[in-house]
């Protein structure tokens, strides 16, 4: 998107976003009890926040063009990526929401505190900072940085630092309950303008019937053959399972939201709007590559969908409208991960160990500061990145994400589901098993290409489960007590209400209808 296709009235309406967001995010800050805290929104969000807060945090700008080229290319199939989620955001609702809430826990470090002890709190609140540095804040900015050079035509520096300010004002001024307030209005933005691209783009084509007759038979296919390089169905049935465990039941920035909420029903209500606006994200990311293929077909390079759609199919004032959308997302993405560093640092590392009777007039500032620093390190990170030059790190970092995955997710799975499970199995994990874990990923990625490799979701998948083996086997030998069960199940509160249950029940309906359609 280059500065040219930003004309008089698209700098107009860009300038009415920000006005608007802005006016929202101090409204929202005049909310918050003057002494309350600034992590959980005094545990006061909605369903619908909470929704829009977790589905915001997970779009961002590189999703909305990695989407597109991704359907440009291969069709619905990354789909999976989106709808299989649906499964590990019912398993946050029923499993995990009811043990977080029941132990009235602020952060998912502190959560396994309860379970293991201090030590491997300790472990997890440094793993998650790191976690949420490089990949949340840094490669965000990085890419989102871009988009911001590209228009305004300044350095990746002061691109970054345009998104954190705005993105460090809310969470400094009025903490998650801007934050999530602030996300309710980007998503219906984003939803709106994203359903006016595809509508305008099937348009275009002639119609739906058109579409399917313009691009391959296999582009509506979710599941496709094992021998398929790219998108096997048997890695992604057993590979994203450990991807998702940790993406959407372990991560602070995910969680977050659920922790803030008024009450378990809401915060189970809240689990199923995301897992609705999950399904939205084929027909408002994915297909818009499909039909930029149907109309663009000789386009060079499949990274330029999104916005090649945008270029030719928008009128003047549509494409400050699509630049807003894109700052939305980033917006979201980086307040509610800054939102969850500075809960992290605080709580965990901060008062636990160093000032437990601290006042919650402390506490904020104390995060306050974290926020800031956090920025700080985010806009030299982004800044190296870009001077890295011959690899494309963000993608890189996306495969490599699938290598952080299973030492988490063995951990949480275990502590939850089996009692026997002890400390010491748990700390292995979380350091021999992280360790050996980034090996393998560092040889599959950089080392020498072989075809005796898996594909990499299968890896994931067969890393956790020698996890799951070890610690099992750690935990029998362990001559130590058993870890402390000190996580109350909540059980007594999980009374499940006929609404909770009826909406679960369709959209799990709606999601096996979706496969078998598409099938």
């Amino acid at each position: 998107m280059n500065t040219h296709y930003m004309q008089g009235l698209d700098w107009l309406i860009l300038s009415a976003y920000f006005a608007i967001l802005l006016s929202i995010g101090i409204w929202a800050s005049t909310k918050r009890k003057k002494e309350g805290s600034l992590f959980l929104a005094e545990r006061s969000l909605r369903w619908h926040h909470i929704g829009f807060s977790m589905w915001g945090t997970n779009v961002g700008p590189s999703m909305l063009i990695a989407s597109a080229s991704a359907g440009f290319t291969t069709g619905i199939v990354s789909g999976n990526y989106a709808w299989y989620a649906f499964v590990f955001i019912g398993m946050l609702a029923f499993v995990f929401a009811p043990r977080y809430l029941g132990s009235h826990v602020q952060t998912l470090p502190e959560f396994m505190g309860l379970r293991f002890g201090q030590s491997t709190r300790n472990i997890l609140a440094w793993y998650t900072i790191v976690t949420i540095i490089i990949s949340w804040l840094a490669l965000t900015l990085f890419a989102g940085g871009i988009l911001i050079r590209q228009v305004f035509d300044i350095p990746m520096w002061a691109s970054a630092l345009v998104l954190l300010v705005i993105s460090a004002f809310f969470t400094m001024l009025g903490g998650l309950k801007a934050v999530a307030y602030t996300n309710v209005y980007q998503m219906l933005l984003l939803i709106i303008v994203s359903a006016i691209l595809t509508i305008v783009g099937i348009n275009h084509v002639g119609g739906i019937s058109a579409l399917v007759d313009k691009v391959p038979s296999d582009y509506w296919i979710l599941f496709k053959p094992n021998s398929d390089e790219a998108f096997p169905w048997l890695p992604i049935v057993l590979g994203y399972p450990v991807m998702g465990v940790w993406f959407w039941c372990t991560d602070q920035s995910m969680v977050q939201p659920v922790l803030a909420a008024k009450n378990l029903r809401e915060g189970q209500l809240g689990t199923n709007f995301t897992g609705w606006l999950k399904i939205l994200d084929v027909p408002l990311y994915i297909l818009p590559g499909v039909i930029c293929f149907a109309l663009f077909p000789t386009l060079d390079n499949p990274d330029k969908a999104y916005l090649t759609m945008v270029e030719n199919l928008f009128p003047v004032g549509m494409v400050g409208l699509v630049f807003a959308v894109l700052t939305a997302c980033l917006v979201s993405t980086i307040g509610s991960a800054l939102n969850a560093l500075s809960t992290i640092f605080t709580m965990d590392i901060y008062v636990k160990k160093f000032h437990p009777e601290a006042s919650q007039r402390h506490i904020n500032y104390v995060g306050r500061i974290v926020t800031v620093v956090g920025s700080i390190l985010a806009i030299v990170l982004t800044v190296a990145i870009d001077n890295v030059k011959g690899l494309n790190l963000f993608n890189i970092f996306q495969s490599v994400l699938s290598f952080i995955a299973p030492p988490m997710t063995a951990v949480f799975l275990l502590g939850v589901f089996w009692s026997r499970t002890t400390t010491r199995a748990a700390n292995f994990a979380l350091t021999i098993g992280t360790a050996f874990s980034l090996i393998v990923g560092i040889l599959y990625l950089w080392g020498p290409q072989s075809d005796l490799w898996p594909h990499f979701m299968m890896l994931s998948f067969l890393l956790c489960v020698i996890l799951i083996i070890s610690m099992i086997g750690i935990s029998f030998i362990d001559k130590q007590p058993v870890a402390n069960e000190t996580v109350k199940i909540a059980s007594v509160q999980n009374h499940l209400s006929r609404q909770v249950v009826t909406l679960w029940l369709l959209l799990t309906a709606v999601m096996v209808g979706l496969y078998l359609f598409f099938n």
